[in-house]
């Protein structure tokens, strides 16, 4: 379950996506599969092969790409794995 996100934020990872850019989008998330994760960074872009370029190289697989029929196809972060990449991204203050 998503929640403590703003209706603005949303937006605006969707026009970077448009846009061609590579967009980041971290919010509060729960599900039971994954305990003790508390956040999620949906990282997406509309030029499918750069984004998976871009999962290439912190070792993210193509096939893990979430295929959205809306166009806003992404990965999703979570976990230490999240921390590391958004560390490495210079978006660690993302996390909450």
């Amino acid at each position: 379950m998503a929640f403590g996100i703003k209706r603005q934020e949303v937006k605006e990872w969707k026009q970077k996506i448009d846009n061609g850019e590579i967009a980041f989008l971290t919010h509060y998330w729960l599900d039971d599969r994954f305990p003790g994760c508390k956040t999620v960074t949906k990282v997406g872009c509309h030029n499918l092969d750069k984004l998976a370029e871009w999962g290439n190289k912190y070792g993210l697989k193509k096939e893990w790409i979430h295929h959205r029929r809306d166009g806003y196809s992404h990965f999703d972060l979570i976990g230490d794995r999240q921390k590391e990449i958004l560390h490495k991204e210079g978006l660690h203050h993302h996390i909450w």
